[in-house]
């Protein structure tokens, strides 16, 4: 067991929390009311890597690489989402410069992403089983090894199909929840980092206006009272982005297609991304899309195509891009940033008849692009969809490979009612900064100065002090 001398500080990041979502609950309002409560600055784009990396460096995408949750690897020739190693964040990490001031300080990172290879104590990340055969089992990955047996003992094996897909629901915020504090009472880290989901999911099926926001944050204020013991450990929540109505998916691959500067390949009647030969293409990320250009005498074309597209509020070039932070090597030649109401989404081809076969699937790693319609079972046909799912369930059991083909295409995109990645309008929907100490209280916290702040916190050096 690790001892700390030092008070084990909490830091829970309770994604697409907002003011306006905050007033439905009252456990969270109870740790603002105890310490305080402030705006928080967020990063272009408002996703969870680019924001959790900057909350962690207290540097901007320019400096730490996280350009979105995804992009195109110019060197591999190829795009990836939610890749998971740490080396990929650059800049000084939260407990690098912790450890400089109080050598031995320990941290607890659970479910944060670029978890894996952090030189942290404790680490929890989401990591399926993948079987030789092709079937994929609900699993994480943890350090040390020992770790996973553990929590899997007391909490069962972690609810994967829970934490993302038409099945994402407050199980895999239960089961967070609790590891976490088994981790807390049993290890005592100086530093509890705490990913907690649950509002991600019905915000953006169906939008943070309706009833089912309202209940969603509910439900997972009830969750978090485990963790919210003010008396055992300070309390900081903090959230990414809010999320905002939308209605209007923006489907730029296919704009760029339609004018020659997208290509595909095609093999057993399915068309694939051909990043190698496209002139210009880009990496969706719900209110953000990288477009990547070949030859720069191409730039003013796609602009222009891009620029005139229903949806698109700005196109940034090299200059938007430095005035945003994010002018790195891995971010598009361009930059789109949708309108409040609309979302880009990855598709490339022309006929449905025509798209891959990961297209229906929940398949996080394999699409060029964030996929929101994985949230739901087909709009076009959900009792389908469901039947779909039993039968490959039952060819699961029955140790046959089997494909889980559920998600909708544009009847999936048009079902989507939340998105998030544009920077924030209103102050009710913008982040938050919790702390259940007053002692740190600010006006308004800059995404930025967390990390700096949060070492503050837990190596007990208020401001003035």
């Amino acid at each position: 067991m690790t001892v700390s001398a030092v008070k084990p500080v909490v830091v829970l990041d309770v994604v697409g929390l907002t003011p306006r979502l905050l007033a439905h609950m009252p456990r969270l309002r109870a740790v603002a009311d105890k310490g305080f409560q402030a705006p928080l600055g967020t990063v272009l784009p408002a996703v969870t890597c680019s924001a959790q990396s900057t909350f962690l460096t207290g540097a901007l995408p320019t400096e730490h690489g996280i350009v979105g949750n995804g992009w195109y690897f110019r060197d591999l020739g190829e795009v990836f989402l939610w890749r998971q190693h740490n080396g990929l964040v650059g800049g000084e990490k939260l407990w690098h410069a912790a450890r400089k001031r109080q050598p031995g300080f320990t941290v607890s990172n659970v479910c944060w992403w670029y978890a894996m290879g952090a030189d942290v104590n404790f680490t929890v990340t989401p990591r399926p089983v993948y079987h030789a055969d092709g079937r994929k089992d609900p699993d994480c990955y943890t350090d040390p090894p020992s770790l996973h047996d553990e929590l899997e003992a007391k909490f069962g094996t972690f609810p994967l199909f829970s934490y993302w897909g038409a099945g994402a629901g407050i199980a895999s915020s239960e089961w967070i929840v609790a590891a976490a504090k088994h981790i807390l009472d049993t290890h005592r880290p100086d530093l509890n980092l705490v990913y907690v989901p649950h509002l991600d999911y019905d915000l953006q099926r169906y939008g943070p206006s309706g009833p089912e926001a309202i209940a969603a944050a509910v439900e997972l204020d009830a969750v978090l009272e485990p963790l919210l013991d003010t008396e055992a450990a300070t309390v900081v929540v903090l959230s990414e982005y809010g999320i905002t109505d939308v209605s209007r998916p923006v489907d730029v691959n296919r704009a760029l297609r339609a004018e020659g500067l997208l290509r595909v390949h095609t093999q057993a009647g399915m068309e694939y991304l051909d990043p190698w030969t496209s002139r210009a293409f880009a990496v969706a990320d719900h209110q953000v899309a990288h477009v990547y250009v070949r030859d720069p005498a191409d730039l003013p074309a796609v602009e222009k195509i891009c620029g005139a597209l229903p949806g698109v509020a700005e196109v940034l070039g090299e200059e938007g891009k430095r005035e945003h932070g994010l002018d790195h090597d891995r971010a598009g030649d361009l930059v789109l940033v949708a309108e409040p109401d609309s979302w880009f989404t990855y598709y490339y081809w022309l006929d449905d008849a025509r798209a891959p076969d990961f297209a229906r699937l929940v398949e996080i790693h394999r699409k060029p692009g964030y996929d929101p319609a994985e949230l739901f079972f087909d709009p076009a046909n959900p009792g389908a969809a469901k039947a779909r799912a039993g039968k490959a369930l039952l060819r699961k059991k029955m140790g046959m490979r089997y494909l889980m083909n559920v998600v909708g295409l544009d009847a999936g995109a048009r079902a989507v009612k939340g998105s998030h990645g544009r920077l924030p309008s209103t102050v009710d929907d913008a982040p938050v900064f919790i702390c259940s100490d007053a002692g740190y209280a600010r006006e308004r916290i800059e995404a930025t100065e967390v990390r700096d702040l949060l070492l503050d916190i837990s190596l007990d050096a208020p401001e003035g002090q």
